[in-house]
């Protein structure tokens, strides 16, 4: 059977323009991305110190780091993915460790006492880990601690500064949008912030319902402030919580999600899948723990804060005691 060899020639040169427009349409999307969500995962793990942050070697000790985490430092221009301009460095004082996640884990958040005392007061890691994955992180481990006391609204701010020193901004308009939902939550916390299920239920909550506000965005939908409240009661019953969250908290949270579902990451398609997947695991927890050794994608990234407590102080002692 002889082939027409001029037909072979199109039809080769059609399958590659096929191809050729496939490619581009997925190089579009992610270029669509670009800048206002992570796509690409976190290369290596950044130690971030605030500004403001005196005790740097006890700060690291507590995070427990290893020498391969890269070391930044908060500037005060950095306060731009807050949304805020008025920061000083004694303002920023809240040091976090970042480091990759196995894939698809999602952002996951502890919160490491300093020397015994709980100097981040007024943020939860369940807050961090919903407002990082709001402004368009994915798959980090961060771990938060700081020196002196303070809210702890300022701990975000190293994260995406290594995001950024890591070849992956992030838009400060998302990342403000997404820090007026967290400080939403704050103020919705506060009446039951001895009650653990509830800080995890909130901001389950409120993770969904911004998940299915972009999607319906994404699809054309108008979302005004009657949409958005309908829609943060249906997922607060749906958690056994509406009671607790009063009028005016109901207010404030509803006017910072449309806010949010104004920004340009809304229209990103990953943020509806990412929001749902995070707002199951944030419903299941209790307390300022969420990642343990396991959900580190390296292994040699893991953190040894109650390690270092052993090497460092009790076997030191023992050996003391012992006359070694």
């Amino acid at each position: 059977m002889k082939i027409d060899t001029k037909f072979a020639k199109l039809s080769l040169t059609l399958g590659a323009l096929m191809l050729g427009v496939l490619m581009i349409g997925s190089r579009t999307q992610a270029d669509q991305n670009q800048g206002i969500i992570q796509e690409k995962a976190l290369s290596k793990p950044y130690v971030v110190y605030g500004a403001g942050a005196v005790q740097k070697t006890q700060v690291a000790q507590t995070l427990g780091i290893n020498d391969n985490y890269q070391k930044l430092v908060t500037q005060v221009s950095d306060a731009k993915y807050l949304g805020l301009t008025q920061l000083k460095k004694s303002d920023m004082v809240a040091s976090v460790s970042v480091a990759p996640a196995k894939d698809n884990t999602g952002n996951l958040v502890n919160i490491e006492n300093f020397e015994g005392d709980k100097n981040i007061t007024h943020v939860f890691a369940q807050e961090y880990a919903m407002a990082a994955t709001l402004g368009g992180a994915k798959d980090l481990i961060m771990t938060f601690t700081s020196d002196k006391r303070v809210l702890g609204t300022d701990g975000l701010v190293g994260v995406y500064q290594a995001l950024a020193d890591d070849g992956v901004p992030l838009d400060p308009t998302n990342t403000a949008a997404a820090n007026r939902v967290m400080e939403a939550t704050i103020n919705g916390i506060a009446p039951n912030n001895m009650n653990d299920r509830y800080i995890g239920k909130l901001t389950s909550a409120i993770t969904m319902t911004a998940g299915e506000l972009a999607k319906r965005r994404q699809t054309g939908d108008t979302i005004d402030i009657n949409v958005v409240y309908n829609q943060l009661t249906v997922n607060l019953e749906q958690r056994d919580i509406r009671n607790d969250v009063s009028d005016d908290q109901m207010n404030q949270l509803s006017m910072a999600l449309q806010q949010y579902n104004q920004a340009p990451i809304s229209g990103a398609k990953p943020i509806v899948s990412r929001t749902s997947a995070l707002s199951d695991k944030l419903v299941k927890t209790t307390n300022n723990k969420m990642a343990g050794a396991s959900d580190f994608k390296n292994e040699g990234d893991a953190h040894n804060a109650s390690n270092w407590f052993v090497s460092n102080i009790w076997n030191p002692l023992i050996q003391f005691l012992r006359g070694n």
